[in-house]
Formats: C-alpha cells, sequence, structure tokens
C-alpha cells in the first residue's frame, strides 16, 4: 500500500503529541526529529527533507499553536499542509487545445508501464466523455504495438499503426490527421524508451514534440524505483520539457519518497497515479486527500467519488423501494459485497476511512477481512434461490447443506446471517428517501 510505512512511523509520531496537554519547543523538536527520520526511510530526497522539516518547526514553533487548547491537532494540520504543498497542492489536472483537437506525448525509460498507461488514459478520458485514440509510435521494442493495440480493444479505443515505419515522427504526424480525419478529439502518442537517458531517445522525442506540438509531454516513471524516478524526471524535463508525470506501481510502493519529491525537484506536478495493473488502475493525483491517507484521516471525497462511479441512481431507487417492503435478501446483501469489490477492496476502502489505518485499527486484518468475504460470498451462492431470497427458512439441517456445499463450517454460515440480518437492521434507517440522497451523495450502503 502506497506510503505504508511512512504513514504507520507519522501517525505514531502524532499519537504522542497529540496526548500532551502542554507542548513545549522541546517536544516539537524531538517530534520533528522523529518525523525527519520517516521521511529519509520514506527515501525522500534528502534537501526535500529538510526544507519540509524546517517549513514545519517555524510554523509549529509560533505562540498561537503552543498555546493552544489543541496543540497537538495544530501541528497535525500544519504537517498535513505542508504534506499536500509538497506533493503538488491543489493538484493538477489535464489541459485540453483549444482547437478542439489534443495530443499527449508519452514518454519515459523501458519498463516503468509506458504502454499499459496509454491505455489507462485512453480509458480514463473516454469515461470522461472525449474520443481518444492511440498511436503506436515505439518502433524498436519486440511487440511493442502489439501490446499497444491489445491495451487499445481492451479500452474500446482504435490504435493507429503503421508497421514498417523507419521514423516514429512520420507515424504521429499521419496519426494527428487520421484522428481529426475521423471524428477523434484525442490523440494518446506512445513513444520509445530506453533504459537510460541517452542523446539518441531525447534527439527522437525532440523530433515528435516539434512535429505534433502535443499540448503536454508527460512522463511515465514508476514510484518503485524511488529516487532514481525523481532524477529520471529531472532528466527529462531539463533535456525534453515536460508538463506533468504518471506515477506508476504506487500501489506496490510502501515508501512513497518519489511521490514527495518530485514536485519539488522537478517543478512538475504528478497528475495520475498507477494504482493497480487492471485497466481502470489510473486514478487522479490529489495531493491535500493524500496527505489526509498519509495521517490517517482518510479520504472520504475519493471514497464518495468510487461510490457514486459504481452505484446508480435505479439501484439506489430500488434498493430503498425493497427496504420499504423490508424485501432486503441475501441476493441484495451480496450484491453490496460485489459492489465493494468494484470500489477496489475492503483494503482500499478502509484505507479511506477516517482513522481506519493501521494506528487507527490496529486489530483489523486487511488479509482476513478480503477472505471473509470470499467465504462469505461461497456460503450465499450455495444456496437455493428460496434460502437467499427467504433466509427465514433456514433451519439447522440447512444450514449443514449449505456448509458443506461451501466447504465452510456451520458456524461461517451462522456468522453469514448474522451480518445479514445486522446490514438489513442498519439499512431500515435509510428508508423513506434517505437511502436514496444517501447512495447518490455517495454514501456507502454499509
Amino acid at each position: 500500500m502506497a506510503f505504508e510505512g511512512l504513514s504507520d512511523k507519522l501517525q505514531g509520531v502524532f499519537k504522542k503529541l497529540k496526548g500532551k496537554g502542554v507542548l513545549t519547543e522541546t517536544d516539537i523538536n524531538e517530534a520533528m526529529r522523529e518525523v525527519k527520520l520517516a521521511l529519509l526511510e520514506a527515501d525522500v530526497h534528502f534537501k526535500v527533507v529538510k526544507e519540509f522539516v524546517d517549513a514545519v518547526k517555524e510554523k509549529a514553533m509560533g505562540k498561537e499553536v503552543l498555546e493552544s487548547l489543541t496543540p497537538g491537532q495544530q501541528v497535525v494540520k500544519i504537517v498535513h499542509d505542508q504534506l499536500a504543498d509538497l506533493m503538488g497542492g491543489s493538484g493538477s489536472k489535464l489541459t485540453y487545445s483549444p482547437r478542439g483537437f489534443t495530443t499527449y506525448l508519452l514518454v519515459g525509460l523501458q519498463g516503468t508501464g509506458k504502454t499499459t498507461t496509454c491505455g489507462k488514459l485512453a480509458a480514463h478520458l473516454k469515461k470522461e466523455g472525449k474520443k481518444p485514440m492511440l498511436a503506436a509510435c515505439d518502433i524498436y521494442r519486440p511487440a511493442a504495438i502489439d501490446q499497444l493495440e491489445v491495451v487499445g480493444a481492451q479500452a474500446g479505443v482504435p490504435v493507429f499503426t503503421k508497421r514498417g515505419e523507419k521514423d516514429p515522427v512520420v507515424i504521429a504526424k499521419e496519426a494527428m490527421a487520421e484522428g481529426e480525419k475521423k471524428g477523434y478529439n484525442i490523440l494518446i502518442v506512445d513513444t520509445a524508451g530506453r533504459l537510460q537517458i541517452d542523446g539518441e531517445l531525447m534527439e527522437e522525442l525532440v523530433r515528435i514534440r516539434q512535429a505534433v506540438k502535443p499540448q503536454e509531454v508527460i512522463l511515465v516513471v514508476d514510484a518503485l524505483t524511488g529516487q532514481d524516478a525523481v532524477n529520471v524526471a529531472e532528466g527529462f524535463n531539463e533535456q525534453l520539457g515536460i508538463d506533468g508525470i504518471i506515477m506508476t506501481k504506487m500501489d506496490g510502493d510502501s515508501r512513497g519518497g518519489a511521490a514527495l519529491s518530485t514536485k519539488r525537484v522537478t517543478g512538475r506536478p504528478i497528475k495520475f497515479i498507477g494504482t493497480s495493473e487492471k485497466l481502470d488502475g489510473l486514478e487522479l493525483f490529489h495531493p491535500e486527500r493524500m496527505a489526509g491517507r498519509i495521517l490517517g484521516m482518510g479520504d472520504m471525497m475519493s471514497l464518495i467519488e468510487k461510490a457514486q462511479e459504481n452505484y446508480d441512481d435505479q439501484k439506489a431507487r430500488d434498493l430503498e423501494k425493497k427496504m420499504r417492503k423490508n424485501e432486503f435478501t441475501l441476493e441484495d446483501f451480496l450484491e453490496q459485497m460485489g459492489q465493494v469489490r468494484q470500489m477496489g477492496g475492503l483494503a482500499k476502502i478502509m484505507d479511506m476511512l477516517p482513522g481506519m489505518g493501521k494506528n487507527g485499527a490496529p486489530n483489523l486484518d486487511m488479509d482476513e477481512s478480503e477472505k471473509e468475504f470470499r467465504q462469505m460470498e461461497a456460503v450465499i451462492l450455495s444456496m437455493t434461490s428460496e434460502e437467499r431470497r427467504n433466509p427465514t427458512v433456514l433451519n439447522a439441517s440447512r444450514r449443514k447443506r449449505i456448509a458443506a456445499g461451501a466447504g465452510q463450517p456451520v458456524s461461517r454460515v451462522n456468522t453469514l446471517v448474522k451480518r445479514y440480518e445486522e446490514t438489513k437492521k442498519m439499512m431500515k434507517q435509510f428508508s423513506g428517501g434517505k437511502m436514496n440522497r444517501k447512495l447518490r451523495g455517495g454514501g456507502l450502503p454499509f
């Protein structure tokens, strides 16, 4: 999980601060030493760490903080705001060409996931109502064109190719002409990478940039490479000029140093982060929300947006109607579990809830929670349609049969029924229109 190690350490530091009614300069100095070590261990650039700690100390030493009734919380707010500022403040969205046809040039080294990211970006823009097209301009890496065609097909967007052409500039220019001619309004150009930055690579990218005049040059970097990612971003920006960054493999980077350093070192914002290998595993990067996650404050805005994406008004109305008639069944309960999975699973949701990180909920084992969900699903699928729709018929013999069919003990069936009854009872409070408003606003049904 992104920033897991840093998040645990910072939350531990501030838990001690919050426990003190009065803070002294010694307390703050001690806390800042721990924060400094935590950031360095997270592979944050040492110059960035020094600037960050100095800025926090200067604000935290103020009279209004030390004499506050809640000084610990005041310091946490200062750190939150400083973290958000470090990562780019309010965030940075893609810009579009005023002439109606926008070209994005995706660049980066080999192995960063650039080609897959082209497909993810196309899928994201398509969801936003755009009509994207991909252009295969990596003519060197074996099967690069084939790979782009595969991700293009998965995203449901066309891919312009010209096999046999030796000049990627020609391919890019012809792709632009083809895209405009056929009514597409976005062109995403996949370019060749190298194992390291070299003059030949940069010269080719400069030629492509001059030919197609992209609205934005977007660098794709691998978060797992830590400070190497920052150095790569700095090199590309100096030699080519970039407008933004997509940081891939953030789900596998427990340190997060690259994300915390890149903006300050290069001056260029992170626009998206890759959170999984799936086509929808590309998220807009919100510095303020990420700072909240790191400090255990949660990220309710992202949770609400995910709920809105995965739950439409009609389903909300149907569910409300069932609750009014007391017809919420185990089939509905199973559908709710499916909604949680579509939103990224229980672990991801818990990460967005305030106070539900490791320090906020130390007894919560994410792996066990996901395992429990799968077991409950197996139990429900082992039931007959009648049993799912009318759980009151589940006597001892039926429960024994269901348990055997699901490969689970009878106690698992009993636990499921108990959870179902608790959920049903809780959901009744939303009847009479409240549930529909809750879901339309992005609230979770359980």
